[in-house]
């Protein structure tokens, strides 16, 4: 363990390195090597576990990549407190994902390159949470997009996950784009993007550009994260296999944005604007977000704008000033909503249906994915004493102290996420069966992932009081929050029960009741096609605009019009060749004049 804690570039080469075997091996060896997979995460895990367990000694591998005048740019991963608990929260979840797509992945083609993407998506996210400089972290953030465009697409003859893979794509771009001015301005005002060199000279740098250096790395966090207003990416990304939701939702993607702030603290720390807009933006995203999710009829579009929702309450903790606590509601969040995830691809697998009218009925089918799916609404919801009250109460500890009008959205977002995480489980679990055929509980090989998810749901609170500890922060309950907390998921569950519990007509009359207002909502706000006619179709027009205009007309006839320019003056010297002397001379003559009467305009 000791060589593990000390060899923190192990977390990074390990599933990569397996990723490349997977793939290599091809489909005839995958029913093997998949299974090899698993310890390319678990690796990465353990490297973090090591490093917690020990001496928690310096452990670092950097190295010069770039240099420009003076300056040398480097690279390099290390191992601390934040960096360490991230690697084993991406670790074991990771994992899970891995041995349940074995299960759910069995009949499908393509394997080979799903667990050695999955793989390669690991090493990317152990390499960014161990970076040690933002080139570094920029690598890493780049190759994870990259990764979640191939999982995402992963049925990439199905017209509806490529354009998912596309989009998720691109609207991240936007903010990365942000994110790389970030750090061309750090490098123009430090000298450096060693993170530990950023940080110490944070303080010294004007006003005016820590906000705006802030605000730009925020503009990746952002669109990596999906915040308002570029959420639109994470719902379509459901196109892809479910397991593939899980990773992204819960402990990789979607998690480095907040990594990035809470990794970047020092700079946003004395970056007081940018901190009141990351809560704003965050407590936004939280309220709209919960309330699309409970009029979502696909069980998986439902845990999306919950994911997006739960980022939202991360993000108000940042702009409140703590942290520490959206770290450890990340920390949460990655079990919980990996345990929903991969639950709901277990009822997918049994019913054939990702459509919540089509289910009901299926605790007494599918027990154990029943239990621990409970274990993770319950969670989400915040009822004590499960692992997302914790993490929950630390988070409108900290917004309702520093940022009360973000605090009390929080509270209300809180009463939503309760109402449909209930909403969604009386319909899928209890009730008549709405569903066609005999569904049956998944095989072990998906349970088992789903048994160890549900315990660190349970369980995970028990953290809060190390993790203070170990990050510095402050560990403990708030009798009055605590009780702000309780209200708020009784009200929501009490809610979801009275208004779900005799099935999914609600959502019928509902609509025929609020008509335009309930489907608006529905269609979270139609924001979506709003990008469309103010973004996409202007830019298509002019790209089809400029197609014609500019490449067919303009340099198409220009490059087919040389070939007919050559013929013609080729013509045009051939006239020339007739074998008459006198015509030679002739043109002689006009030559020599004409050099004579540019030798003299030259004054030679």
């Amino acid at each position: 363990m000791a060589y593990l804690a000390a060899h923190p570039l192990l977390a990074v080469v390990v599933p990569a390195a397996l990723g490349l075997v997977v793939m290599a091996g091809g489909r005839r060896a995958v029913r093997a090597l998949k299974w090899i997979a698993v310890a390319g995460p678990l690796a990465t895990a353990l490297v973090g576990i090591a490093w917690l367990g020990g001496d928690r000694a310096a452990a670092a591998v950097q190295a010069d990549w770039l240099a420009q005048g003076g300056a040398v740019m480097t690279a390099g991963v290390a191992l601390d407190a934040l960096s360490a608990v991230m690697l084993v929260v991406v670790g074991l979840v990771s994992a899970c994902v891995v041995v349940f797509s074995i299960g759910y992945m069995a009949e499908e083609d393509g394997q080979a390159r799903y667990f050695s993407v999955i793989s390669l998506f690991v090493g990317a996210m152990a390499l960014l949470v161990t970076a040690t400089s933002l080139v570094t972290l920029f690598v890493a953030w780049e190759v994870m997009g990259a990764c979640s465009y191939l999982l995402i697409g992963f049925w990439y003859r199905k017209p509806s996950a490529a354009d998912a893979a596309m989009k998720a794509f691109l609207v991240t771009r936007i903010g990365d784009v942000g994110l790389l001015f970030g750090l061309a301005l750090l490098w123009r005002e430090t000298g450096t993007l060693v993170i530990a060199d950023v940080l110490a000279a944070a303080p010294a740098l004007g006003a005016g550009v820590v906000t705006a250096a802030a605000a730009l790395l925020f503009a990746g966090a952002v669109g990596k994260s999906a915040q308002f207003p570029l959420h639109v990416w994470l719902p379509d990304a459901m196109e892809g296999p479910t397991p593939v939701s899980a990773l992204i939702h819960a402990a990789t993607m979607v998690a480095a944005g907040v990594f990035l702030i809470a990794r970047m603290w020092g700079l946003f720390e004395v970056a007081e604007t940018v901190r009141v807009a990351i809560a704003a933006i965050g407590a936004v995203t939280a309220l709209f977000s919960a309330m699309v999710a409970i009029t979502q009829t696909d069980i998986k579009k439902v845990l999306a704008y919950s994911t997006i929702s739960q980022l939202g309450f991360m993000f108000v903790a940042l702009g409140a000033g703590v942290w520490q606590a959206a770290l450890f509601h990340l920390v949460t969040h990655a079990a919980f909503k990996a345990l929903l995830f991969l639950g709901s691809g277990s009822v997918i697998h049994a019913t054939h249906t990702q459509d919540v009218r089509e289910m009901g009925g299926l605790a007494r089918r599918m027990p154990v994915t029943a239990a621990t799916w409970c274990a993770g609404a319950l969670a989400l919801a915040g009822v004590p004493p499960l692992a997302g009250f914790f993490s929950k109460d630390a988070v409108l500890h900290a917004a309702l102290g520093h940022m009360p009008l973000a605090g009390w959205a929080l509270a209300l977002a809180s009463v939503l996420t309760a109402l449909y995480a209930t909403r969604v489980t009386l319909l899928v679990f209890f009730g008549e069966p709405r569903h066609d055929g005999a569904p049956h509980e998944s095989p072990l090989v998906m349970t088992l992932p789903l048994v160890a998810l549900g315990i660190g749901a349970a369980g995970l609170g028990a953290a809060a009081g190390p993790l203070a500890v170990l990050w510095g922060g402050e560990a403990g309950l708030d009798a009055t929050v605590a009780a702000i907390s309780v209200v708020a998921s009784a009200l929501g569950i009490g809610a979801g029960v009275a208004l779900y519990r005799r099935g999914p007509a609600l959502d019928t009359r509902l609509a025929e009741k609020l008509g335009g207002t309930y489907a608006f909502i529905a269609e979270a706000y139609r924001i979506d096609a709003l990008y469309d006619r103010a973004v996409a179709r202007p830019v298509r027009a002019l790209a089809r605009w400029l197609a014609d205009r500019l490449d067919r007309r303009g340099l198409d006839r220009a490059v087919e019009g040389l070939p007919s320019l050559a013929e013609r003056a080729g013509r045009l010297v051939a006239s020339l060749q007739t074998g008459e002397t006198d015509l030679y001379v002739a043109l002689m003559a006009i030559g020599l004049v004409a050099l004579i009467g540019v030798a003299l305009w030259m004054g030679v």
